[in-house]
């Protein structure tokens, strides 16, 4: 049976929109982080595993994303006070978080940040901070995030130029080569993955996140990759589950390892048969059950 998801229009502290998808009723709310570059649709087997458990679940456009105003300059940090007017204007006092990818850091900073709102944290297939003391970043990730980082390091105007020219290719191409694109130097679990529903959902999300304008996909990366995230994630108190895949193509093994290793009191899902995608794709059931124990 599909479960519908309602769409809301939130207003900001600042005055910003704020586009926000809810499925289900459940006074027990979990909000979910989507990744980068993602508008915050939600994939249809979440809703419906979340319903199946008496669960609300709920996502959004991070700032200059799909249907929400930008916000310039921002900082992973920046996004609790967004969590919060959601809150506000659904009505609920008391949340869990879970992180997919990009979404990771900011459900992190949801958690660090706002422990009076937030039961619980899971993340998958989470970056570390940039400034990650002891983590080698660039090990085992592809090539082009170390060229990437290269580029906005040396000459950051040049860096948005090229970032704006793949947005243009991305906006433009089919489906099929959406999944050949994202596949390429990619483990086979992961490249399965890309070739079913998922896919199908991942390929929408990104273009919906990215069309008109490829604001909030500039400013993740830079508050992801290339500036301080507002919090360290030693700072932590609330519950938290790091979920990473050995075979994380896209964001490498370790960072789930640094992760799990600083955050005081973390428990770990480190698998070696997982991927970057299969535990969103697959095992969304392990997350919410996880999470709805502290709800």
């Amino acid at each position: 049976m599909a479960t519908t998801s309602r769409v809301r229009l939130v207003d900001s502290e600042d005055g910003r929109r704020l586009r926000v998808e809810v499925a289900g009723d459940g006074d027990r709310v979990i909000l979910a982080q989507t990744g980068t570059p993602n508008a915050g649709v939600l994939f249809e087997p979440w809703a419906r595993d979340a319903a199946a458990r008496g669960l609300r679940l709920v996502s959004y456009d991070r700032p200059g994303y799909g249907g929400s105003s930008p916000q310039p300059r921002r900082t992973v940090a920046d996004c609790v006070t967004d969590v919060r007017a959601i809150s506000t204007a659904l009505g609920f006092a008391r949340c869990a978080v879970w992180g997919f990818s990009g979404g990771g850091p900011h459900a992190l900073a949801c958690g660090a940040l706002a422990g009076d709102l937030v039961a619980a944290v899971a993340t998958i297939g989470s970056p570390a901070p940039p400034d990650a003391p002891g983590l080698d970043y660039f090990a085992g990730m592809p090539d082009d995030a170390r060229q990437d980082h290269a580029m906005f390091t040396a000459d950051r105007a040049a860096w948005e130029s090229v970032s704006g020219q793949q947005c243009d290719v991305a906006r433009a191409r089919s489906h099929a080569e959406f999944v050949a694109a994202w596949s390429t130097g990619k483990a086979p679990v992961d490249k399965a993955v890309l070739g079913g529903d998922f896919g199908t959902w991942l390929d929408g999300a990104v273009r919906i996140g990215i069309t008109p304008v490829i604001d909030g996909a500039l400013d993740d990366n830079i508050a992801l990759f290339y500036a301080p995230w507002g919090f360290d994630p030693a700072s932590i108190t609330v519950p938290v589950k790091v979920w990473h895949g050995a075979q994380d193509r896209f964001i490498a093994f370790a960072h789930g390892r640094w992760l799990a290793e600083r955050i005081p009191g973390a428990e770990a899902d480190l698998t070696d048969a997982d991927g970057h995608l299969t535990v969103a794709a697959e095992r969304i059931g392990d997350v919410h059950r996880w999470l709805a124990r502290y709800l």
